[in-house]
């Protein structure tokens, strides 16, 4: 198949492509390659899928790579006039939509870059889906939707009216217009609310990298909650696999003929103590954390579980690593990446 990844030089998106030339498809990849982090931790990514850095860096301009099968571009999801154009010209068959602005905290400081991101830019892409007769749109939703959900494990038949952070808003938003689309124009859609992920080549604003960075570099760690929180904690080549799944199985054969629009969670189906997760990563660094107790910060829950059962119905999704051995890969990859 022919597969747009957006996002492609972010943490998922990067292995989801990975995953999909593995298996022989054609694949385009697209980023906007923001600063919200360390941009030389994205042209990294890329390098690992055969992309040169100084061809990454030019806008809008679609670049090979040494890997038969994928290709490049930088761009703005938002932008309307270039991306109907990459859809014209390329002839996707499937779309996968990792890109967005992330972070729940940082939402706070810069509310209009997700509502550009997340809002702007998905319309765009559904719009682009819309007049090029895609055949399935597969897009990042966010546990985030739950909102203060005192119901465990987190289930896709509860009340997500309420979310407490506009990124959460933003991810509950792209669930309403997505549906919007399949039942007026006919689009297969299917959204995936990630749980907290993590792994090699991480996300350096997610727990286990900043842990890992501040230990390594003997800084205290902030532990929210006073650490009373637990986490859905999934390891990125599980979460990878589903998705993978998702893209190569015909919607036909999981869905009856009326229901195009279908939200899953995806997840480890567990909940994980952070001060357990802390602990593994203390194991792993052969030394105890300088640990900082701080209140909860907003935005923030208290607990996140997975309720998977329908996952595991439709594409038959199991995910199987466990906290030991997720934590000791990224713990191995972060010490030979930064040479510590």
């Amino acid at each position: 198949m022919n597969v747009l990844v957006t996002g492609a030089a972010g943490f998922i998106g990067f292995f989801t492509c990975k995953v999909l030339l593995e298996k022989g498809h054609n694949v385009v990849g697209l980023d906007n390659i923001n600063d919200y982090y360390d941009v030389n931790l994205k042209y990294s990514r890329l390098e690992e899928l055969g992309i040169n850095r100084k061809d990454a860096e030019v806008f809008n301009k679609k670049c090979n790579s040494t890997l038969e099968g994928f290709s490049f571009i930088r761009m703005n999801l938002e932008d309307r006039e270039e991306l109907p154009k990459l859809f014209e010209n390329e002839k996707f068959d499937i779309v996968c939509n990792l890109a967005a602005q992330a972070g729940v905290r940082y939402s706070l400081e810069n509310p209009e870059t997700y509502i550009d991101s997340n809002l702007v830019g998905f319309l765009n892409i559904l719009e682009c889906c819309r007049n090029n007769a895609i055949k399935h749109l597969v897009y990042a939703s966010s546990s985030s939707v739950y909102g203060l959900n005192k119901k465990i494990p987190f289930s896709t038949d509860d009340n997500v009216d309420h979310p407490i952070s506009l990124y959460a808003a933003t991810k509950k938003s792209n669930e309403l217009m997505a549906h919007t689309y399949s039942h007026l124009f006919n689009i297969p859609t299917t959204g995936l609310r990630f749980f907290t992920v993590y792994g090699p080549w991480g996300r350096p604003d997610m727990a286990m990298f900043l842990f890992t960075d501040a230990i390594v570099n003997n800084r205290p760690i902030k532990v929210f909650n006073h650490g009373k929180m637990e986490r859905d904690f999934t390891y990125v080549d599980d979460i990878v696999e589903g998705v993978v799944r998702i893209i190569e199985k015909s919607v036909d054969a999981r869905h009856d003929n009326s229901e195009l629009y279908k939200v899953y969670n995806i997840g480890n189906n567990n909940s994980v103590k952070l001060l357990d997760f802390i602990k593994e990563i203390e194991i792993n660094l052969n030394t105890t954390a300088d640990k900082n107790m701080m209140p909860i910060q907003p935005g923030d829950v208290e607990r996140t579980w997975a309720d998977v059962d329908q996952l595991i119905k439709d594409y038959d999704y199991h995910p199987n690593t466990s906290i030991n051995e997720g934590v000791k890969s990224f713990v191995q990859w972060y010490k030979e990446y930064y040479k510590r």
